[in-house]
């Protein structure tokens, strides 16, 4: 039994007359007959009573027909998928992210490709500093990350997406929490909470170059591995937390974020594998070109 023959016997069910069905197929009525018969033999049973006058399926035929119309309809729903497959309008697109990024580029990824490629599903890394990324995306673990440069493995490019100012993080009841805007100067004394040292924080560097800059050098009370971690032990107030603009969109329960008006900005970029050219990376870059993603002037 071949699949050509299951479409032959579909269209002779839905319109019980060979010679419509031979038109529909685009087919001769005769090789037409021949593999209906021909199927029916396979099968040992009658699909049609024919008369003269008239072509109806026998109840073994309905009972046949329900399957077969599921059956096509897969086949068919599989030959579309894997088209939109081949053609980057479906699959699984891995992606990591930064602890900040994850408050507020999340989100936004995540919209956009709702709305642009409804059948690309996500898979989502998030709280990964830019080592980390850099190494899942040469070992093909991650398809895309938005990190924060500098990126020092080879075989890597990448985009802008944002250039981040940095702010201060202070409890709720810190006597910072009520000012318009902070001086790096302010925060001398402070306790920080910062990402471990060990795992190439960009934005500890600029935290570190920020308070150089005004003549001190941060004291680490804490050091964490996640941005909601740091974020939570500002809360219990433990210390403050330098961190990226985005986490102003972060659940920040006990928190108050202020503008530091001399402190150094983080940019935030979408790298991937030079080398990646499959369709849906391309379709990716292409919808966030689209939406004035990338920052303005920036190839």
């Amino acid at each position: 039994m071949e699949l050509r023959h299951l479409r032959y016997f579909a269209a002779v069910a839905d319109t019980c007359h060979f010679g419509k069905a031979a038109e529909r197929l685009h087919m001769a009525q005769p090789p037409l007959s021949q593999a209906i018969r021909r199927l029916e033999t396979e099968l040992s049973v009658d699909l049609f009573t024919r008369t003269t006058r008239q072509v109806a399926l026998t109840a073994a035929g309905e009972v046949f027909r329900t399957d077969v119309e599921r059956i096509l309809k897969a086949v068919d729903e599989a030959v579309a998928r894997v088209g939109r497959f081949a053609s980057g309008l479906e699959g699984v697109l891995r992606v990591g992210l930064t602890g900040s990024a994850s408050y507020r580029q999340l989100p936004a990824l995540a919209r956009l490709l709702k709305r642009e490629m409804p059948h690309v599903m996500m898979e989502v890394h998030t709280e990964m500093l830019t080592p980390a990324q850099e190494l899942g995306l040469i070992e093909r673990r991650l398809d895309v990350g938005v990190l924060r440069p500098p990126i020092r493995q080879e075989g890597i490019t990448h985009r802008p997406l944002a250039d981040e100012r940095l702010v201060v993080a202070v409890p709720e009841e810190h006597w910072l929490a009520e000012a318009d805007t902070v001086r790096v100067e302010q925060l001398r004394h402070e306790d920080f909470i910062m990402y471990g040292a060990a795992l190439g924080s960009v934005v500890n560097d600029a935290v570190v170059r920020s308070c150089l800059a005004s003549g001190f050098y941060p004291h680490c009370a804490y050091e964490v591995t996640e941005t909601s971690a740091a974020l939570a032990l500002v809360a219990a107030g433990f210390g403050v937390a330098v961190l990226p603009d985005s986490i102003r969109s972060a659940p920040r329960e006990g928190v108050a974020c202020k503008d530091i008006e001399d402190a150094l900005s983080v940019p935030l970029v979408l790298a991937w594998r030079a080398e990646d050219d499959s369709p849906l990376l391309r379709n990716l870059l292409e919808a966030l070109e689209r939406h004035d993603v990338f920052l303005e002037g920036a190839a």
